[in-house]
């Protein structure tokens, strides 16, 4: 078994989409200021962080498009964690559409959409031009009956305009998404298991997650 990870790693300062604030990460408790409070050799830290839910490689669920649908407190396990996985491999600049999915059995699944546009994770190329999937890739998508679908991208919308089909569609259905990605070179075409849990955060639509899969 192995297992391989998925999510980008979380620092202070550090921006995952432009115009969102950056996640500040501090000691609440230092080590150093605890040790008034135990004995010698004792020491504690407990850390503090601020962040807005679209941080590093993230979860979105339905309440984060509709103010009706279900929050991350509402999702279970079972759309989360231990899914059969696939993974669709799509290298492009632009736009992934729905031939691309084409003959692919998707019901059930956490279907990986991998571009390879990981690599211009933090620096200025990450955030133009990106990949992203058509709005006839996710009713194919949504229609199959897919439960999770992640991409190794910006965003799973194509950024350069105000709408948002993508995202309307699937989490209008239920399909969860997982964004900025990274690794799926690393897993095999089929045959994985796919987790990506946040914590129950009630009135919260995305949260960052410890994206894995495991290769039996």
């Amino acid at each position: 078994m192995r297992l391989i990870d998925l999510s980008h790693v979380i620092e202070d300062g550090m921006v995952t989409y432009k115009g969102l604030p950056a996640p500040h990460v501090c000691d609440w408790l230092s080590r150093e200021a605890s040790r008034a409070n135990y004995p010698q050799g004792t020491e504690f830290q407990i850390g503090q962080i601020t962040l807005v839910g679209n941080t590093g490689t993230y979860l979105d669920t339905p309440f984060h498009r509709f103010a009706e649908g279900e929050d991350l407190a509402d999702v279970g396990l079972e759309r989360l964690v231990d899914l059969p996985g696939i993974v669709v491999r799509a290298p492009t600049d632009g736009a992934v559409d729905a031939d691309v999915f084409e003959g692919l059995d998707v019901e059930g699944k956490a279907v990986l959409v991998q571009t390879g546009w990981s690599r211009h994770w933090r620096t200025p190329a990450y955030y133009e031009n990106h990949p992203f999937l058509t709005a006839a890739a996710a009713d194919r998508l949504a229609e199959g009956g897919a439960r999770l679908v992640g991409i190794d991208s910006h965003n799973i919308d194509d950024t350069r305009g105000n709408a948002r089909p993508v995202h309307s569609r699937l989490l209008g259905d239920g399909v969860l998404i997982v964004e900025h990605m990274c690794g799926l070179d690393q897993l095999p075409d089929a045959g994985f298991r796919f987790f990506a849990a946040p914590p129950k955060v009630k009135g919260f639509g995305t949260f960052p997650v410890r994206a894995f899969a495991r290769v039996d």
